[in-house]
């Protein structure tokens, strides 16, 4: 994949803005826990970051087939380097208040709003269609590279200096991406002229409703967002109340879990080219969801971490097979919008199934002590 010069330059310059957001990430967490010391505070600038893109995905994507895709991406990662230096200036100047980080978070969503269905169509645009399921898992390696690196990086760094410079890097590490885009050929836009937004949103909705496999790919993202999606969210507790570990533990498993997800995607090269890759769908999503069960029944952290590395293989395999697939099913001109339709859908069904984990974990704890419907029942 990397022979392919334009990819190579997009793959290597997502890669190093991806270790500085990670490594802002690890700042904000930093100050966040000095100023509030709040998980709930945490939760609030989680959805300031991702409410728009739920909101706001379809729009994005609609955008990303009506505009120039070359100079949206250059716009939108733009503005995300701004906010990131806004939020250097405002370290710097001892302006960081709560308030000024969910502003900030709200405002990186929106932009984010309008990136994700941009970035996603820039893959077919730099390699051949034979070799797409390829670049898009070799992109989930990159991902799940910079979120190992990244925090590490961060956390070192952290321990050395402070978190401005942390914010810093990630202002800097955006020039990397922007200048990768801008190597890339022109994408002028794929809409045909006079036609509307409710259209072309109609069009797009009735090609993921309407047709067998965009169907099925819809509900396997849906059901594996919101049921593996939790994990993340409740690795915390599982760490604490479980395990009875500490606070370190927590960074080990997330970094072995990522470091699991990097195996997957190199493993996924392995697998044949004969062997129709339409089933690896329902075959990830299944070992994913049986890895995770695994995790559940772990007695101990050690055994928790090994089972980890599973979920983050099958997690990989799961995403980027199914986006994959998506990419070549979709028509060039209707790429953007039908990706977004996912995109939504995915980040819908995350939140969705940590408030359904959450009631579980409550109603079952509950029952444990005698105080739910079961407890109350004897």
């Amino acid at each position: 994949m990397l022979r392919h010069h334009d990819y190579r330059l997009a793959w290597t310059g997502s890669l190093v803005s991806n270790i500085g957001t990670w490594m802002e990430h690890v700042g904000i967490q930093w100050i966040a826990a000095e100023k509030t010391g709040s998980p709930v505070f945490m939760g609030t600038l989680a959805a300031a970051q991702m409410m728009p893109v739920l909101f706001l995905g379809l729009v994005g994507g609609l955008a990303a087939d009506r505009v120039d895709r070359r100079w949206l991406l250059i716009l939108t990662q733009g503005m995300l380097m701004l906010i990131a230096a806004a939020l250097c200036v405002a370290s710097v100047a001892g302006w960081i208040t709560t308030g000024v980080l969910i502003g900030l978070g709200l405002a990186q969503g929106i932009v984010t709003a309008f990136n994700i269905p941009a970035w996603q169509t820039l893959t077919p645009r730099l390699v051949p269609r034979a070799e797409l399921g390829r670049a898009i898992n070799l992109n989930s390696v990159q991902f799940n590279l910079a979120r190992v690196v990244g925090p590490a990086l961060g956390g070192v760094l952290l321990a050395l200096t402070s978190p401005t410079w942390l914010f810093a890097i990630n202002t800097l590490s955006f020039l990397a991406v922007i200048a990768a885009v801008w190597r890339t050929d022109p994408a002028p836009p794929v809409i045909e002229p006079g036609r509307t937004w409710w259209a072309d949103l109609g069009e797009s909705l009735r090609f993921v409703l309407l047709r067998r496999g965009p169907l099925a790919l819809l509900i396997g993202l849906v059901l594996y967002s919101a049921l593996a999606g939790p994990i993340l969210r409740l690795l915390p507790m599982f760490v604490k109340d479980v395990y009875h570990a500490q606070e370190e533990a927590y960074g080990v498993l997330m970094a072995v879990m990522g470091l699991g997800a990097v195996a997957g995607g190199l493993a996924l090269k392995l697998v044949p080219t004969s062997y129709p890759r339409h089933h690896l769908i329902p075959l990830s999503i299944c070992a994913g969801g049986l890895s995770i069960v695994g995790f559940a029944a772990a007695p101990n952290v050690w055994v928790a971490g090994a089972t980890l590395v599973v979920v983050g293989l099958f997690w990989v395999w799961s995403f980027s097979v199914s986006f994959a697939a998506i990419q070549l099913l979709a028509e060039e001109r209707a790429r953007g919008r039908v990706l977004s339709i996912y995109n939504v859908a995915s980040f819908g069904a995350t939140p969705l199934g940590a408030l359904l984990a959450a009631w579980a974990g409550s109603e079952l704890a509950g029952a444990g002590s005698g105080e739910g419907p079961v407890g109350r029942g004897g």
